[in-house]
């Protein structure tokens, strides 16, 4: 009779690739199947607030950016308020705000962009309050579980050294991993798996 090592091995890994796009966004990859994109607008036309664009990449190990990503954008409006039950101050969210939204990376470059607006400071642990920031979650060929990670503002200077989430990371250059560098059109963000430059991600 075979023992159960015998016959019982470990699955290959899962990751979300090879087609990101497809499965999670297909419209984007021109796959028309539902009425309704899902995430597509982030902030809404009546969203208020200052309107950004942010660019960037996400890069491997090697430097190469991925072709085939996919990141999940998730933030509060314009005053620190996001649209969700748990949030006490969410009736107050203006219409049409979703605050969520999914963007594709370009094919051929590599490249993401989205428009959204500038969120606010937000209520933190302990009466702190949290610099304004974008949560992102990023999904790709290769990832085995989905990245979970912050872009902040350079520009938000005063709110960025009282952040408590920044405070917790003790190095400086880990620290400018998660600022957005303002540019003439909008704000860069790259986000590096891997290497020197490597990107924090938090344990969420």
């Amino acid at each position: 009779m075979p023992q159960p090592l015998d016959y019982l091995r470990e699955t290959a890994s899962q990751t979300a690739g090879p087609y990101v796009h497809i499965g999670l966004a297909p419209g984007a990859a021109g796959f028309e199947i539902f009425h309704n994109r899902i995430g597509g607008d982030i902030a809404g036309p009546e969203a208020q607030g200052e309107r950004i664009r942010v660019a960037g990449c996400v890069f491997d190990g090697t430097g190469a950016p991925l072709k085939d990503v996919l990141i999940e954008v998730w933030q509060a409006n314009a005053a620190g308020i996001y649209p969700h039950p748990e949030d006490p101050r969410a009736n107050e969210v203006e219409k049409g705000f979703r605050g969520w939204g999914r963007v594709i990376s370009d094919f051929e470059t590599g490249e993401f962009t989205f428009e959204t607006v500038k969120p606010g400071a937000i209520p933190g642990p302990k009466e702190t309050m949290q610099a304004p920031h974008l949560n992102l979650w990023i999904v790709a060929r290769g990832i085995n579980i989905g990245l979970q990670t912050r872009a902040y503002f350079e520009d938000e200077t005063e709110a960025n050294a009282a952040d408590p989430v920044l405070s917790l990371i003790e190095q400086a250059q880990r620290r400018d991993t998660l600022l957005a560098r303002k540019t003439a059109g909008g704000y860069r963000f790259d986000i590096h798996l891997q290497g020197d430059k490597e990107t924090v991600f938090f344990d969420v």
